[in-house]
């Protein structure tokens, strides 16, 4: 009996359907898309994930050693990447997608660190700001509108280029790390941390978890780590290392999981009524696919440093 086998391919993409075969037409499209699921789903993250405190759209960092709370575990993220990648407060940072701003406020409040966020969402950089003012670190921290593949900055403008969670979004990886050397000083470093996939080949049931976590969080597709470390050889990247935290993000993986089992009622109903969005109900199934996604290996959860 032969049973059907999918392969995930490293460069298309599968977050929507999206028949055209013009690579120009296909990233356009992505962009908007994600700019339009992550102003759909601002509140869900607000309510269901973060607090006013981290802004963190990532996943957290649990030392077994230590008995954290979720939002703890949400900053101990940003401190393990600042760590590894050796940040100086002197450092200039670029937030290559930045979201809601929490990585950079953090590294600002914490290192007095000076950090430019990107984000493609005019709602997220607007958010951003308006916290920054709040928490009186405006002259630290700038938000703006940018695509972190084609940015508007000079030719060796950051001495860190800082990626939580957001290298993912891009349709080429290649096509961020060319940027990312780009802006780069010399000697300048990348701090990055991403989900990656361990195979390509998948079953049916696989298959299905594969493409709820894809969909749901529009992602067009996942690197391995060998095919990200070739194609940060090919930027020009040095030095580079690796660090396996998934066992670390486990448990992050599971609060996800089991908060979305405790609002399916909410959920359902909202749903019935007609009130969610269908990029909000898939954000929504994300967070039980997830669980599947890690806790089955498919992907595995590492952070990145490299040298220009």
């Amino acid at each position: 009996m032969s049973t059907t086998s999918y392969y995930l391919d490293p460069n298309n993409d599968y977050h929507a359907k999206n028949p055209s075969k013009d690579a120009d037409v296909v990233n356009e499209k992505l962009l908007a898309d994600t700019v339009q699921y992550y102003e759909e789903c601002h509140n869900d993250y607000l309510f269901a994930w973060c607090n006013r405190d981290n802004l963190a759209l990532h996943y957290g960092y649990w030392n077994e050693d230590k008995p954290y709370h979720h939002h703890q575990a949400l900053l101990n993220t940003n401190s393990e990447l600042y760590k590894a990648a050796g940040i100086k407060s002197s450092d200039h940072v670029l937030d290559a997608g930045c979201g809601l701003g929490g990585s950079s406020l953090w590294m600002a409040s914490q290192h007095q660190n000076k950090v430019t966020g990107i984000t493609l969402s005019q709602k997220q950089a607007d958010y951003a700001k308006k916290n920054a003012k709040r928490r009186q670190l405006a002259e630290l921290v700038e938000f703006k509108v940018a695509d972190f593949c084609q940015t508007p900055f000079a030719d060796e403008s950051f001495d860190v280029v800082w990626a939580l969670e957001s290298s993912c979004y891009a349709l080429n990886k290649g096509d961020f790390l060319k940027e990312a050397y780009r802006v780069l000083k010399k000697g300048g470093r990348l701090a990055l941390c991403d989900a990656f996939m361990l195979r390509r080949q998948f079953d049916e049931h696989e298959w299905q978890t594969v493409m709820a976590f894809l969909n749901g969080w529009m992602l067009p597709n996942l690197a391995e780590r060998a095919e990200f470390l070739q194609l940060l050889q090919q930027a020009g990247f040095q030095a580079s290392h690796t660090i396996d935290i998934s066992r670390q993000v486990l448990p992050s993986s599971k609060y996800m999981y089991q908060t979305a089992q405790r609002l399916a009622p909410v959920q359902k109903l909202s749903q019935w009524l007609g009130l969610r969005s269908q990029a909000q109900t898939d954000n929504y199934q994300v967070g039980l696919a997830q669980y599947d996604f890690f806790h089955n290996r498919l992907a595995e959860y590492c952070i990145f440093t490299a040298t220009k």
